[in-house]
């Protein structure tokens, strides 16, 4: 059998074989991409366990709101073309208006759009990041974080890679968390259970992460509130 990581790894494997067991880790949305019938019942040789709700993007909007009340502008960094994408976006639209945010969609492709897209929107005050989800985002990681403490643009990212590699915020998933679960999926499938009956699971451990160096950096205060309730500050 086979332990996938994400869909860049799924898709191909699901196209290789119909028959291997695969068990995934860290893929947004198995169903939207053809990778199996519903959660509930796969229905072929892959399960595993998805990283996020689309329901999640709301959440990383009201943090980035928390932590920078002054923010009523916010560019969300996505990949358009992956379905993650936009369903996290659509979820971030549903409570911007509530908080009074304007939102600007960026795109990410290359290094050089990445650059120059935020640092334009950074020419304007009380503005904010969102990265949701994305393997461009992960890729280009040190390039968004370095020129989000130029221009002083708090960011809420959805995972700890990032917050580790010094950005601000964070909350997501436990991805480790992941793993240890698909290891009990993998043990009870070479013990003789059919994948396509075990159900497709969602996180069930989130972790919020706060980098203070990088708020001293950005001149930001983090609110007592937030920092009470962090799984982990960074120093």
């Amino acid at each position: 059998m086979i332990l996938a990581h994400s869909s860049a790894a799924v898709a191909p494997l699901r196209q290789a074989s119909r028959t291997i067991p695969i068990v995934f880790t860290l893929v947004a949305d198995p169903v939207g991409a053809g990778y199996v019938n519903s959660l509930a019942q796969p229905g072929g040789n892959v399960t595993g366990f998805t990283n996020f709700e689309y329901s999640i993007g709301g959440k990383w909007l009201e943090l980035l709101k928390e932590i920078a009340p002054n923010v009523t502008r916010v560019a969300v960094l996505r990949e358009s073309f992956v379905a993650s994408g936009i369903g996290q976006f659509g979820a971030i639209q549903g409570v911007a208006q509530s908080l009074g945010i304007e939102l600007r969609p960026i795109d990410l492709r290359d290094a050089a759009d990445i650059e120059r897209e935020i640092t334009a929107f950074g020419q304007q005050p009380n503005g904010g990041l969102i990265v949701t989800g994305s393997p461009a985002a992960t890729v280009h990681r040190d390039l968004i974080n370095a020129v989000s403490i130029r221009h002083r643009l708090p960011v809420v990212f959805n995972s700890r890679l990032y917050v580790a590699a010094g950005g601000l915020a964070s909350y997501g998933p436990d991805f480790i968390d992941q793993f240890r679960r698909a290891a009990g999926y993998i043990d009870r499938i070479l013990r003789g259970e059919n994948p396509a009956a075990l159900p497709v699971q969602a996180p069930t451990k989130y972790e919020l992460v706060i980098n203070q160096k990088v708020a001293k950096q950005m001149g930001l205060v983090i609110p007592s509130t937030v920092l009470s309730r962090a799984d982990e500050v960074l120093e």
